[in-house]
């Protein structure tokens, strides 16, 4: 097997106790419980820069897991994304321990108008020079939508229209506000900012209103990496036209080629190359020395972990409560306003409680590698070389120790067979990726809307609706 490209891997995190694996908050050595201070997450970011990762994944949601038995006893019992706290405000820390570590945080368009939002990463991509990324999402939990005065999530297509409207107004902000040589900083002069450089933005749409100049200068990316996870028809549909980075959940080499192949493709319906979208499957690994050592701390693990609140978890991301169910009853696997992609895939594999049980033996539905070193390796360039796929997104399992053990274990193999850098490249975390420089290429959308490509329509210019 021959594996011609370098892994990217990134950290799967949230700011909070239980993320993907469920119950392992109970682990003797897992520290996830300090999550609420600030040591906690700036030596995580020394140890990942330690270990080359390209970025850490910080996931979030804005409303609680309440489908499984209607409540959310089990939830908070077992710290299942509850508490919850913000990623953005965790980068700056990080960020100051570390020169290259990259950070994907994750934002739902619905929680903030993309004015504002603007601004916070603007101010994000400066102070870290430029290591933000964005990870876009619609949402999927109706507690989210009730917390936040609405009656129900709006439909799933929907979102994703409104989505598509935030992003183009973003790329007027980002792109298009400001020229590049705007800022001049000439105290002799008295100009800070040639006003002629800077121009107001004015969109009207179905879903936004604004008129206004974008508040931040040019950052060295303008506009952040884009992340997106969406693998519905409709959310491909937005990866290819936006998306950099697309996160998938595959059980499988299969699954993750036939979805690769599929992002790839509409990607390049858009204008684009199949190389502009970089795949990354979540995955978990319990690696050590030798493979019955790293079998033993896999047994360890189970024994702390909770299968029932992984099911809690995939109840939310299904929108079906599981525990309605008898342990090998058929599952209504209807229409869902949730996670299509989650849905569809359980319909076609016509999972039964008692088998979704049986899959979560370490409470998440990622895949786990358990192994020694050259174990893991071979099974990671698999990934890449079957599947099609870039890199990974690393859940944690016990935490720090299982970003350390990876470092530790993993890397100097993957290093030793070419699979894995052995420094950092220079520039943005853009860069990083993709080796094209720091902002986005001509051939993205956002291209059309950069202040020398993008010509105010009359409308606009007038601050007339549009």
């Amino acid at each position: 097997m021959t594996v011609k490209k370098q892994i990217l891997l990134n950290a799967f995190n949230m700011n909070c106790v239980g993320h993907i694996n469920h119950g392992l908050w109970t682990h003797p050595r897992d520290t996830s419980a300090d999550y609420n201070t600030l040591g906690y997450w700036t030596s995580l970011a020394r140890t990942l820069e330690r270990g080359l990762f390209d970025g850490i994944f910080i996931a979030d949601i804005t409303g609680v897991y309440d489908i499984y038995q209607g409540g959310i006893d089990l939830t908070a019992r077992e710290a299942i994304q509850l508490p919850v706290n913000d990623p953005t405000v965790l980068v700056s820390g990080m960020a100051a321990v570390t020169e290259h570590l990259g950070f994907g945080i994750t934002v739902n368009v619905n929680t903030e108008h993309p004015y504002t939002f603007a601004r916070r990463f603007s101010t994000l991509d400066h102070l870290t020079g430029g290591r933000v990324g964005w990870n876009i999402v619609t949402g999927y939990l109706d507690s989210a939508a009730r917390a936040v005065g609405q009656e129900a999530l709006t439909e799933h297509d929907t979102r994703y229209d409104r989505a598509d409207e935030y992003l183009d107004l973003l790329y007027k902000l980002w792109e298009g506000s400001w020229a590049d040589d705007a800022v001049h900083r000439d105290r002799a002069a008295r100009v800070f900012t040639d006003p002629a450089k800077v121009r107001p933005v004015a969109h009207d749409g179905r879903f936004y209103r604004s008129h206004g100049y974008h508040l931040s200068e040019p950052s060295v990316q303008r506009t952040p990496v884009l992340y997106q996870a969406g693998t519905s028809g409709r959310g491909k549909q937005f990866a290819a036209r936006h998306a950099e980075c697309v996160f998938i959940s595959a059980p499988d080499t299969t699954v993750a080629r036939e979805t690769a192949r599929s992002l790839r493709e509409l990607a390049v319906a858009y204008g684009r190359k199949p190389d502009d979208i970089k795949i990354f499957v979540g995955i978990a690994v319990v690696p050590d020395r030798s493979s019955a050592a790293a079998r033993e701390k896999l047994a360890d693990y189970v024994r702390h972990a909770n299968p029932e609140a992984g099911l809690a978890h995939f109840a939310a991301s299904t929108g079906i409560d599981f525990s309605r169910y008898d342990p090998d009853e058929p599952v209504a696997y209807g229409p869902s306003n949730a996670i299509q992609s989650a849905t569809q895939l359980a319909l076609k594999r016509g999972w039964t409680r008692r088998q979704l049980l049986g899959q979560l033996g370490l409470g998440g539905r990622h895949p786990v590698i358990v192994g020694d070193a050259v174990t893991v390796a071979d099974e990671l360039a698999r990934w890449i070389d079957e599947g099609e796929i870039d890199g990974f997104n690393l859940s944690r399992v016990v935490t720090p120790e299982t970003y350390e053990d990876f470092i530790d274990i993993v890397v100097p193999e993957l290093q030793e067979r070419g699979l894995y850098k052995t420094a950092y490249a220079e520039g943005s975390l853009r860069n990083r990726i993709f080796g094209e420089g720091n902002r986005l290429p001509a051939r993205h959308a956002a291209g059309a809307y950069r202040f020398n490509a993008y010509r105010l329509p009359s409308a606009e210019a007038s601050g007339a609706s549009s």
